[in-house]
């Protein structure tokens, strides 16, 4: 196993169990995993690429995406099994004065993956990162017709905050409804009155 790294509160490399008996291993991303990321990307059916935020099947986005590691604004965990890459999911933040409080989860998972919860696994890997860093909201966003995804954070606790209608456009250059989650973290809310 590899040297041991802490970050917020969480050590990896963790196996983790997954359903059907199997494990996967946790453990951040380096700037070593980018042929990998690169493979799992392109071996994605066409209708998961129409929905990420970032084209992650082209080397200079990834090489942007790895050059950014050490700034722990954009923190990712990978998963893998059986040696191969399965899924990742991140948590972003960034030092805007009015919005350092809100942390985004963004997460992709290898369809041959998908039915052993590894989803859900890493969804609350990134979530546990996300408070130990002393975020008080997280959201997640996808569009109303990924039932999986969002049944994932419902597990979490996430609520549907907001649907932004025609807001996406996906790669066939249709538009989209875009949904909103959120989870306030310890009940962080605001209290002003009208």
């Amino acid at each position: 196993m590899a040297q041991a790294t802490e970050l917020a509160g969480r050590t990896y490399p963790q196996k983790v169990k997954l359903a059907g008996g199997r494990e996967a291993t946790l453990r951040l991303m380096t700037r070593d995993d980018r042929d990998a990321l690169l493979a799992l990307a392109r071996s994605l059916p066409q209708d998961d690429l129409l929905f990420l935020r970032m084209d992650i099947t082209d080397p200079s986005v990834v090489d942007q995406w790895l050059s950014r590691i050490g700034s722990l604004r954009t923190i990712t965990v990978l998963a893998e099994i059986d040696g191969r890459l399965a899924g990742y999911a991140s948590v972003h933040h960034n030092e805007v004065l009015w919005t350092r409080h809100v942390g985004e989860i963004r997460m992709i998972i290898d369809p041959k993956f998908r039915r052993l919860h590894l989803g859900h696994r890493l969804a609350n890997e990134v979530f546990a990162i996300a408070k130990g860093l002393g975020l008080l909201k997280i959201t997640a966003q996808m569009t109303p017709d990924q039932a999986g995804a969002r049944a994932t954070f419902e597990r979490l606790g996430f609520q549907p905050e907001a649907l932004l209608a025609d807001y996406v456009v996906d790669r066939k250059g249709q538009t989209r409804d875009l949904l909103i989650m959120s989870y306030d973290i310890a009940g962080f809310h605001d209290t002003a009155e009208a």
